[in-house]
């Protein structure tokens, strides 16, 4: 006799001698192949759909709670788009092509000098790229396997409200049954109209990431974070770079104004180009290699080709629901292709959640993570709550921007009485010593009550400097208490500190 039972196979083998028998429970685990036996679909607590930044920290947090948890991933390594094709990968260029042109026009002025030609070697700087991506992507396997999480590699296909069929990356099919459902797939890059991307001279950012060779020129298209990001980097490698925006400010959805304005000023200074209040018509490939990027005036006007090596189409990201088996879950989708979801990231489906890029909120990776937490806590009966004005946002040039809470656009159109001040790094010991003064620190307060409502900052260091302000949002600080706390002197952060007295005193002490 055979009985199967919450994946497990209990075997009952009766002796005809003694009328006894022998009862054998052993659990079989369906992993990564269809060669191990397969009696009955593995129960788990949960399933998480996509092993991305939301994904793979919400399946450690179940199983650190208890939950039997199963991480389902298509693409073949963990870590999504951010540690596969985005924020990781990128980072590793951006810092190492800034150390390539800060070699190249400004060591001699810090009496540093270098003997010979300075070149770069692109096989070897993707090649240091690729390494530290696979470094991560690899840990993350570990902390799956450390934390016992079982990883599948396949698309995930929900079959029912509590199953799932995943197709597996190396060929078959494998049934998984869940108590609760976590689709955590993430987003993908949003075409262009009537543009095919080859990843070759019409390049999304994944191509951008890795081309053989440095384009003489190059058209990015879209002024937001990863255009200018890439841009960047291909500059600094020696392209003459030119950036078509549709709007009429760079850095896309929720910089400052006063911030974009400079953050512009500095780019050009460096050598970027901007071209804003273009649209781009459409993309030729030409018989020479080169493509030919038609725009106009957003306005209309004299049609204008700009003759590129390579064009970057950064015109954002959608949500990737792709063959997820919405509509036979029941799942109920919202606008823009995103998936309805309550405060507790449940769907209209109670025991199916759902995280990240597919729901309402920045796309970013950081906001996935902490939204993978909060899910599954919810699922352990916790009242939880993500405060979207306290997620911060960063933009990796040099220097860098970032910012969390209001704008001052935004407070203006609110209609709320605020206070602002600013301090420039131009007044800041650390960034003298440094020869890096470029930016300021911006903080925005409420005029009654001092509380802070939005820091803007750019700067080298923003991005590690925006977390004493997220902190202290987080915790309904006002200036005041940023302005009596001790700064270690001499440090960047004390540029928030001088900033932080302005409104709070009206004056700062060292500006």
């Amino acid at each position: 006799m055979i009985r199967q039972r919450l994946g497990k196979l209990a075997i009952s083998i009766a002796y005809p001698s003694s009328g006894k028998s022998l009862t054998s429970t052993t659990r079989f685990s369906w992993v990564s192949s269809t060669r191990q036996f397969s009696a009955a679909p593995e129960e788990y607590d949960l399933a998480v759909i996509g092993g991305g930044p939301g994904g793979y920290v919400g399946s450690i947090k179940a199983a650190q709670m208890g939950m039997k948890t199963v991480c389902i991933e298509k693409r073949g390594t963990l870590g999504g788009t951010c540690l596969n094709v985005g924020c990781i990968p990128s980072k590793a260029l951006l810092n190492n092509s800034y150390l390539y042109h800060q070699a190249k026009t400004d060591f001699a002025s810090r009496g540093i000098k270098v003997e010979g030609n300075i070149s770069v070697d692109l096989e070897k700087m993707m090649s240091a790229k690729t390494t530290s991506v696979g470094q991560l992507t690899s840990g993350i396997e570990g902390l799956l396997k450390k934390n016992k999480v079982d990883y599948v590699k396949g698309h995930g296909t929900m079959t029912g409200t509590n199953s799932i069929t995943v197709t597996l990356a190396d060929g078959g099919t494998q049934h998984i049954m869940a108590k609760n459902i976590m689709l955590a797939t993430g987003s993908e890059v949003t075409p262009f109209p009537g543009v095919e991307i080859d990843e070759k001279v019409i390049v999304s950012s994944t191509g951008a990431l890795s081309l053989e060779k440095i384009p003489g020129k190059m058209v990015v298209i879209g002024a937001g974070v990863i255009g200018l990001e890439l841009g960047s980097v291909w500059e600094r490698l020696g392209s003459k770079v030119t950036v078509v925006e549709f709007l009429d400010s760079i850095g896309g959805v929720g910089i400052d104004a006063e911030v974009s304005k400079t953050f512009q000023r500095v780019l050009k200074k460096q050598g970027l180009e901007f071209k804003l209040k273009t649209k781009v018509m459409g993309i030729e490939k030409n018989a020479d290699g080169t493509v030919t990027v038609n725009v106009e005036s957003a306005k209309g006007g004299k049609p204008e080709a700009l003759i590129a090596d390579v064009a970057l189409v950064c015109i954002g990201r959608r949500p990737y629901t792709d063959k997820l088996g919405m509509e036979v879950a029941g799942v109920e989708m919202g606008e823009r292709g995103k998936v309805k979801v309550n405060g507790s990231f449940q769907t209209n489906v109670p025991h199916i959640y759902a995280i990240g890029d597919i729901i309402d909120g920045p796309m970013l990776a950081h906001k996935a993570e902490d939204e993978g937490v909060l899910a599954v806590e919810a699922m352990q009966g916790a009242h939880v709550h993500l405060d979207y004005n306290m997620v911060p946002s960063v933009v990796y040039t040099h220097p860098e921007v970032a910012w969390v809470g209001k704008t001052e656009e935004q407070l203006k159109e609110a209609g709320v009485d605020y206070k602002k001040g600013n301090f420039p790094f131009m007044a800041n010991s650390r960034a003298k010593t440094n020869v890096d003064t470029d930016g300021f620190v911006k903080v925005l307060t409420d005029a009654k009550t001092d509380k802070l409502l939005g820091v803007h900052i750019i700067n080298s260091q923003a991005g590690e400097l925006i977390g004493e302000a997220c902190l202290a949002m987080e915790y309904g600080a006002s200036s005041e208490d940023i302005a009596r706390v001790c700064h270690a002197h001499p440090t960047l952060s004390e540029a928030l500190k001088g900033a932080c007295q302005q409104t709070a005193t009206g004056k700062s002490i060292n500006y």
